[in-house]
């Protein structure tokens, strides 16, 4: 019972470290990266579709981003999904090709990435958190109904603490690899 509460704790941390890099890949740095246009949806024929459904995103260079609409009547509507998209992008459409340059990020701009990051990184933990007092509590309960010894609850805590603080500190690394990445010029 205490390795099934162990084995929960542990996958439902995994997924809040995993919808963290979904979050920090949003944020842009200077670098051209096709993730960046992700959450991006278009209305395709009356209904919004992911980006990645209706076009090919592609690297051109470090600085652009090349969008192909794969039907040619969808450009218009993909530069306008981007321009839309409040990433602050300008997209120039040549032909049945959407290029995306991405502008250089200015100091000011680099600071307040930042603390979108840690924000972000400080909703993670929160969650992490959250996880394991709902394990605590679990074992807690398994204690008052008499399935386990104190000693196997305060065991239980312990595995579970050492999960969170396993968790928490991957978080922290991916906070500080996102920090350095913005800070570089």
């Amino acid at each position: 019972m205490i390795d099934d509460i162990k084995k929960d704790a542990s996958e439902r941390m995994l997924k809040s470290t995993e919808a963290l890099k979904v979050e920090l890949a949003k944020l842009r740095t200077g670098r051209a990266h096709p993730s960046l246009l992700d959450h991006i949806t278009v209305n395709y024929y009356g209904s919004d579709v992911p980006l990645s459904q209706v076009a090919n995103v592609g690297v051109e260079d470090g600085r652009t981003l090349t969008v192909t609409p794969w039907e040619q009547p969808m450009v218009k509507a993909v530069e306008k999904a981007i321009m839309n998209s409040n990433l602050g992008l300008n997209p120039n459409s040549a032909g049945s090709v959407i290029r995306v340059p991405m502008p250089p990020l200015t100091e000011e701009r680099r600071r307040d990435l930042i603390r979108v990051v840690r924000a972000e990184g400080e909703k993670a933990k929160v969650a992490v958190r959250n996880i394991r007092r709902d394990a605590n509590n679990d074992l807690k309960g398994l204690l008052k109904e008499k399935l386990v010894s104190e000693d196997d609850e305060r065991r239980g805590q312990d595995l579970v603490q050492k999960l969170t603080d396993q968790y928490v500190k991957e978080i922290d690394n991916l906070l500080a690899v996102k920090e350095s990445d913005l800070m570089e010029i």
